[in-house]
Parts: structure tokens; C-alpha cells; sequence
């Protein structure tokens, strides 16, 4: 595994001390740092008001914009923040201008949610949904065939391409890449979900070409709940794409009839901001880089290797993940056990899971004939000895009650 000092990086990680954490594609736990910039924001707002401490404090919060970018590789002016990475997902979505007849390229594994905004544009405006084939190689439980998505790109030419980099319901790491540069050369809009992928591995705008990225803050790059980001190409600006519910922040109002888009990202935002989780958005993302996100990822993924090599073992234990590159996210169906049901069971042992219902992965779960699976993600501060336990956890509450 990378070389990484372990136990400083669990001192810096309170919630280490209490419970086996692996549930950072649900929310990660934050470390000290992070959890010192909300709190001490808070605390600032306290004392003098909330719109004076975010004067106070202007030039701390144009420094979590410039980390946000470098994290991403993105250059100056190119984010805006958010609540979550559905929300910038959906600004996004809304300032492609769509017509009836429009076609939404995607992939069976884009995030629930973003599946159902694709529904209900096409539902109210007659915009068209085709979802590219998963790749045979992994067929029935795999990820996207990026090539084949590729070739759609140029022989459908659609309105947007959007996928999701990796998928919440399983822990295969699609091929964003080569899609991107497909899009790229066509010159169509590529809205990229990266929900999932920030925190845990490197994520460059510049190697994944992309319109937009959507990201939150509370997964794998430990920041805190209610912050996300979204990037918009220097290009999309330039062209004027703008989200369809501009507001005072993102625009002026000129004359009564006229408005004017804010000249960069910012266009993107509201008004009303938790400036504290922005500051902690911004130092989760220089921990990050601190740490080093190539040696986060080696780490993560040996980790979960050897989870699912560990689980795979288990009678009555499937593990589910397939596909060329996965991540740490590890998804296992029990036989006769609801994924719900063992995620409470487990929290009462102090071992922290989530569950993934048929509800958020309708195509996926179909082919894998399952209703829901147990996902567990490790992060690179969880220990060896740790998935032991909790591999240990599980198999004591399956096979003796």
C-alpha cells in the first residue's frame, strides 16, 4: 500500500477513536482541520453577525474557491459553490438551452438522481433519454462501454453527454475520459458527475475534458455535509451558459428588462451561503492535496481489494463489483439478509455501512437480480486490522444471529 503516515492522520480523524468508519461514500468523516474552519467560522458569526464575519473573513473564503480549483486543476474563476452535488448538477442541467427532440446521452449508471432529472425533461419538454450500452466485458453487472458511448457521441451527436464517474450503487470507475474528448471534439456539452470520484483519486478537468463537474464536499474528500462545488469550463462562460434560475448573486439587474450574468462561475451560485462549510470545503480540499491524491488512491484501493477478496470468502455473500478499474466502494448482496436491516445491526457494533436499494439503481440491480446490496467504503485512514473486525462483525451477525 502507499506510504502514508497511518496513525497521524487517524490522531488528526477524532471519529477513529469511536467506531470503524466505512461509509465514506455516504459521508466521510472530517478531520480536525476541517471541523476547526466550520467551527471557528461559526463561532465568528456568533460573536459579530453573520454578514459582517463573512466580510472578515473575504480573503479566507477566496482562498477555498483557489483550493477547490487546484484540487480539480481547474484555473481561477472556474467554480462555484453549492449545497450539494445534486444541486450543481441540476444548475448545470438547467442552462442547457433544450428543445423538443434534444437527446440526452448517459450511461445505466448515472446516480439516481440525475436519472430522474432526465425523465422529467423529458417528460415536460420532449427531450430524448438514450442510455449507451454496458460494455461486454462485464456484462451483466459492469460499467458503461466508453467506446461504444464514444462513437455514439459522434454518430447521434446529442444535446449533452452526462455520466457519472463512479456510480453510488457500485465501485466500477468508468471511463469519463475517453468520453470527455469524444465530446470535446464534437463540441457538445459534457456535464460529468463526480460525486463520488473527488477526495478518493486524482480528478483533473484538464485530463478529464468536461463543460461541467458536479462535486459535494462530505464523501471521500472529508469535507463537511451541505457544501458542494461545480465547475464550468472557461469556454461555457464565454458562450454565456448561464443556469435557468439566476439570482442576485449570480447576475445584476441592469434595466427592467435586462440582466447581466456574473463574468465567471460565480453565475452559477445563490445568494445565500453557509460560508462556514465553504471554508471547510476549502481546507478539506487542502488536506487533501496535503495527503496526496495518488497515494490516497493506491491506498483506497488496496483497502478495498482486500475487502472484497475478504467478503467474497463468506458463505452467503456476493460480492458484486465488476469492471476493468474499481474504487473503494464495495457493494455485497446477502443471501435472505435486506441491506437496511444489516446496516442498523452493524452500527450497533460500531461498524458504520450504508445500504443501496433497487430505488437508486433500477437498471443496475435488474441485470444483477438483486433488491439491495451492503456497501461498504474504506478510506485511507481506516487500518487493515479494522476491515478484519469488521468483516469478523458481519460474519458473527450472519451465521450466529
Amino acid at each position: 500500500m502507499a506510504h502514508l503516515d497511518i496513525p497521524r492522520l487517524r490522531a488528526d480523524t477524532p471519529g477513529c477513536a469511536g467506531r470503524i468508519h466505512l461509509n465514506n461514500a455516504g459521508a466521510s468523516l472530517m478531520p480536525t482541520p476541517v471541523l476547526d474552519a466550520v467551527q471557528g467560522h461559526l463561532e465568528l458569526e456568533a460573536s459579530m453577525g453573520g454578514y459582517e464575519a463573512a466580510d472578515a473573513r473575504s480573503d479566507a473564503i477566496a482562498g477555498a474557491y483557489r483550493e477547490v480549483e487546484e484540487l480539480v486543476g481547474a484555473p481561477s474563476g472556474t467554480v462555484a459553490f453549492v449545497e450539494n452535488a445534486t444541486v450543481a448538477f441540476a444548475q448545470a442541467l438547467s442552462a442547457i438551452p433544450f428543445q423538443a427532440g434534444d437527446l440526452i446521452l448517459t450511461t445505466d449508471n448515472d446516480y439516481v438522481s440525475n436519472q430522474v432529472m432526465y425523465l422529467s425533461l423529458e417528460e415536460r419538454f420532449g427531450v430524448k433519454v438514450e442510455r449507451a450500452p454496458e460494455h461486454p466485458d462485464t456484462h451483466p453487472v459492469g460499467g458503461v462501454d466508453a467506446g461504444a458511448m464514444a462513437e455514439l457521441v459522434h454518430r447521434r451527436r446529442p444535446r449533452l453527454v452526462a455520466m457519472s464517474h463512479i456510480p453510488t450503487s457500485s465501485g466500477i470507475i468508468q471511463d469519463a475520459a475517453l468520453v470527455g474528448r469524444a465530446c470535446r471534439d464534437r463540441g457538445i456539452p459534457f456535464l460529468l458527475d463526480a460525486c463520488q470520484s473527488v477526495g478518493q483519486m486524482p480528478v483533473d478537468v484538464g485530463k478529464i475534458p468536461c463543460t461541467f463537474l458536479a462535486a459535494t464536499s462530505r464523501k471521500f474528500l472529508r469535507g463537511p455535509r451541505g457544501s458542494g462545488f461545480l465547475y464550468v469550463h472557461p469556454q461555457a462562460l464565454e458562450e454565456g451558459l448561464t443556469p435557468l434560475f439566476p439570482d442576485l448573486r449570480g447576475s445584476d439587474w441592469i434595466e427592467a428588462d435586462l440582466y447581466q450574468p456574473a463574468p465567471d462561475a460565480r453565475r452559477f451560485e445563490n445568494w445565500e451561503f453557509a460560508w462556514a462549510l465553504v471554508l471547510g470545503t476549502g481546507t478539506a480540499a487542502r488536506y487533501a492535496r496535503s495527503v496526496g491524491l495518488e497515494a490516497i488512491q493506491e491506498r483506497n484501493q488496496a483497502l478495498a481489494q482486500q475487502l472484497r477478496e475478504a467478503l467474497d470468502g463468506m458463505a452467503g455473500v456476493r460480492v458484486m463489483d465488476r469492471g476493468r478499474e474499481l474504487c473503494a466502494i464495495v457493494t455485497v448482496a446477502v443471501e435472505g439478509q435486506p441491506a437496511a436491516g444489516l446496516v442498523k445491526r452493524l452500527r450497533e457494533e460500531g461498524v458504520n455501512t450504508s445500504a443501496v436499494e433497487r430505488s437508486s439503481a433500477v437498471l443496475d440491480f435488474d441485470r444483477k437480480g438483486v433488491e439491495s446490496v451492503l456497501r461498504l467504503s474504506p478510506h485511507y485512514f481506516n487500518t487493515v486490522e479494522e476491515l478484519d473486525q469488521a468483516v469478523e462483525t458481519l460474519g458473527r451477525l450472519l451465521y450466529r444471529g
